[in-house]
């Protein structure tokens, strides 16, 4: 018997809420298997983070390395990726994968405000690896990041899906009775998904919500009808969240596929 491998580059957040964790429950949750590469060690808990120590290159190199010759991968996740070096490895793997989808999660601040990754890494992520994306799920502070601080977020989603694949910009963090998340391709906006704004702050959001997409892309869903499930069961995640430490609720990643 086998399930798809959603192989996961991402970083470890030690309460559990984020990162590597939330990636591996989501993916299990969706009826796959994740392959994990941890790119960095944080010091966080469920409000903010707080130090993150990053994986040494040629460690993360000979992991890399290891896991794609053991391993058939059906998709591809990542989440942080804390340092140049790491981003032109994964670019690399996606250019001799051109058929593997690739889901993007440009992780560059935590929720809570601390900063995740190096400063010139988002410029990285967006020149070397968006152009090898299937998909890119940034929230619209990272969109409007990843263009240079363009605060129209129709702009941000139609220029970051030229240089890639498609882009799904979703609203969590943006203030509203519901939370509304618009998927982009190279013509602009395609799609609008509006859900109900549940109360509470959620840790992993982002995290549960880009892996539970690329475990139906390595399923074999079509994009858009893995956007649309992997959105649904996300918010019954969220309905379900609860509180394991004093800061963010976490979602409970295994009740819902």
């Amino acid at each position: 018997m086998q399930k798809p491998n959603t192989l996961v580059i991402a970083g470890h957040d030690p309460s559990g809420g984020a990162g590597i964790q939330a990636d591996i429950e989501a993916i299990a949750a969706a009826g796959g298997h994740a392959a994990t590469l941890v790119t960095a060690l944080t010091c966080q808990d469920t409000a903010n983070v707080y130090d993150v120590r990053v994986t040494d290159d040629a460690f993360f190199a000979d992991c890399l390395a290891r896991v794609v010759h053991d391993m058939t991968l059906n998709a591809l996740k990542t989440g942080v990726l804390a340092s140049r070096f790491q981003v032109e490895q994964v670019a690399a793997l996606a250019g001799d994968h051109p058929d593997m989808p690739i889901v993007i999660d440009p992780v560059l601040v935590a929720s809570g405000g601390g900063r995740l990754a190096e400063d010139l890494v988002g410029r990285c992520i967006r020149d070397t690896l968006l152009p090898r994306a299937t998909l890119a799920t940034p929230n619209a502070r990272e969109a409007r990041a990843l263009c240079d601080d363009e605060p129209d977020l129709a702009r941000c989603g139609r220029e970051l899906a030229r240089a890639g694949g498609y882009v799904l910009i979703t609203g969590g963090d943006t203030p509203g009775h519901t939370v509304v998340n618009r998927l982009f391709d190279a013509s602009g906006e395609i799609e609008r998904y509006t859900w109900p704004r549940l109360d509470g702050v959620f840790h992993g959001s982002g995290c549960t919500l880009a892996s539970s997409i690329a475990a139906r892309l390595a399923a074999g869903q079509a994009i858009e009808r893995a956007v649309h499930d992997a959105q649904k069961a996300v918010q019954a995640m969220l309905a379900g969240a609860f509180n394991a430490g004093r800061g963010q609720a976490v979602p409970d990643r295994l009740i819902a596929r």
